[in-house]
């Protein structure tokens, strides 16, 4: 497609100015040994590369990016590839998510402030989807995503074992003397022996297959191994339609709308995504100023039936999935319940996208007649416990807790949950509710995955495998149990969860939908007489703006003032 010369590209008015500005703005570009003719006039892709060495699921974008590269330059179109905060998962403290609104913040600045006519995100570890899509979806570019895919299947003492559903187990077993020392260090490196994000349908795969699902990658790209060649050749074929989205000015706006969303929520609960995609979605649909709330999670989510066998809600790991055939698949088996009007990066619906696609493999992507469960989507509960709302993961929690009246065991702090929990003397069994409280937004702060507790040594000991267990905090998607999580609001601002106390009653209700204490409105009222908040020690830079700034869980966590579009136009020059 020839460019359309009466639509302005962006980049002329950095590449196309003339006098002291243009000799600026060209003359540099020029020190790396581009010449005129490849840049001036010419769509100028970004490429929002997230590699870092401390991002271990994003260490191979170096190599993605040059295969984007290739394809940009196949189009027509001249690559510039930038750096942005990157957050790795599993090794940055307090939590990633404290920096997700930061690197947005970081790519939104670096798309506005860069002579760029669209950008392709470089996506992989859990934070670095949502923190791009957010900056980008704030500035209104063409857009598309290419996720970086998933580790190959781990393989331990002759069986599959998956990232971080697995570790979960190995670490019960460890503390039980079910597993020595160096069969614990043994699995380490069976388990993540390839490039890629966790295997398991955690939250880099969820988030991975969100943007599909919205339509912001090319079919099938989301569950591709990170090593698979088909990845970069994808990689390539991004690069191509990114150029090409420049020429039919297909902004993010015209794929990221109210249906995409709705999409999205159907498409998580057939694959069992995780909880944390509610959060993310919420930032990104208030970013792109669509109406979004926590109620349409369960409202278009929770009876939507359980496709796709993956831990942790199955069995099986994203390279199966794969190897079964995708989302395609998954999303061919809903297209009477997904919606149509909606277009992706391709210009065709994902239903349309879809319309060929094969199931290689019952085992891994049941069809739509035959589900693994009837009804497995995230559930919003309400109740005095959390009158904003707390969310459930039905696929990945036990039936039988699922309407449930027990005592609470209560733990004030991540760190006073990591000093009792396996002292012999605590008062909890089979029948008790674990509480955490201070993990929300405001209250770690950051709101990090530690939902999921570990039970107490000595039940696990006589075989318990899971208790009701209900934070303000966030949990992996690669965990699992019967947990609740998001309480809103939290407890560091004052919320009832706050107020509860040891052999508090607490009922649980999910069919229902209702999470309460079983703690008169007085009682709760003269407990917060005494109340006063935790000491967070935070009094200066990024983490103090977030304390103050960030929404509480229902609204998404994103900061007050980064909600809703800014643009791209840049106001004045730089010289």
């Amino acid at each position: 497609m020839e460019l359309d010369n009466s639509q302005k590209q962006r980049s002329r008015d950095w590449f196309g100015k003339t006098g002291k500005d243009g000799f600026i703005y060209r003359s540099w570009i020029k020190n790396q040994g581009y010449p005129a003719h490849q840049f001036k006039g010419k769509p100028v892709i970004g490429i929002c590369n997230t590699w870092s060495e401390t991002t271990p699921c994003n260490g191979h974008f170096r190599e993605i990016a040059q295969f984007v590269k290739n394809g940009i330059y196949e189009a027509g179109g001249f690559p510039l590839e930038f750096p942005v905060m990157s957050l790795g998962e599993t090794i940055i403290r307090p939590t990633a998510m404290l920096y997700r609104n930061l690197a947005s913040m970081s790519v939104e600045e670096s798309i506005r402030g860069n002579p760029f006519d669209a950008v392709v995100l470089l996506t992989g570890c859990d934070k670095t989807t949502p923190s791009l899509v957010m900056g980008a979806a704030s500035v209104g570019l063409p857009t598309i995503v290419v996720p970086g895919g998933p580790m190959l299947n781990g393989k331990f003492q002759g069986r599959d074992i998956g990232s971080g559903t697995d570790v979960w187990k190995f670490a019960d077993d460890l503390r039980t003397g079910k597993m020595s020392e160096e069969e614990f260090e043994e699995a380490e490196a069976c388990m993540s022996r390839s490039a890629g994000h966790c295997s398991t349908m955690g939250t880099a795969s969820t988030m991975a297959v969100m943007c599909e699902a919205l339509g912001l990658t090319l079919p099938g790209l989301s569950a591709i191994p990170a090593v698979d060649s088909r990845k970069k050749m994808l990689a390539h074929m991004s690069g191509i339609r990114a150029v090409e989205m420049v020429k039919e000015n297909l902004t993010i706006d015209k794929v990221l709308t109210r249906s995409a969303f709705e999409n999205a929520i159907k498409v998580n609960a057939a694959v069992g995504g995780s909880t944390n995609l509610i959060l993310h979605l919420l930032a990104i649909a208030k970013r792109m100023d669509v109406e979004l709330n926590l109620e349409d999670f369960d409202d278009l989510g929770s009876k939507i039936p359980l496709l796709v066998n993956l831990m942790p809600s199955g069995k099986y790991l994203m390279e199966d999935f794969y190897y079964a055939g995708g989302l395609p698949v998954v999303i061919k088996e809903l297209s009477e319940l997904l919606r149509k009007d909606s277009i992706s990066v391709n210009g065709k619906s994902i239903v349309e996208n879809s319309a060929k696609a094969r199931n290689w493999n019952t085992e891994v992507i049941s069809p739509i007649a035959t589900p693994l469960k009837k009804e497995a989507g995230i559930t919003v509960v309400k109740g005095n416990l959390c009158p904003d709302g707390a969310v459930i993961k039905i696929s990945a929690s036990t039936d039988s807790l699922l309407v449930h009246k027990g005592k609470a065991v209560v733990f004030e702090t991540i760190e006073d949950y990591h000093a009792r929990i396996d002292d012999p003397n605590l008062e909890i069994d089979e029948t008790s509710i674990m509480v955490l409280k201070n993990v929300g937004p405001k209250g770690y702060p950051g709101m990090p995955e530690v939902g999921n507790m570990a039970l107490p040594k000595k039940l696990i000991e006589k075989g318990v495998t899971d208790l009701v267990r209900i934070s303000d905090g966030r949990m992996s998607g690669t965990a699992f149990g019967t947990v609740f999580l998001h309480v809103s609001p939290e407890s560091a601002i004052g919320g009832n969860l706050a107020l509860v106390e040891n052999g508090d009653l607490i009922e649980v209700d999910v069919p229902n939908k209702s999470l309460n204490l079983a703690v008169s409105d007085e009682e709760l009222k003269k407990r917060k007489v005494n109340w006063k908040p935790l000491d967070l020690g935070y009094d200066r830079g990024y983490a103090k703006l977030y304390i103050e700034t960030v929404n509480q869980a229902h609204l998404g966590a994103d900061c007050d003032f980064l909600v809703g579009k800014s643009g791209s136009e840049v106001k004045r020059e730089s010289h």
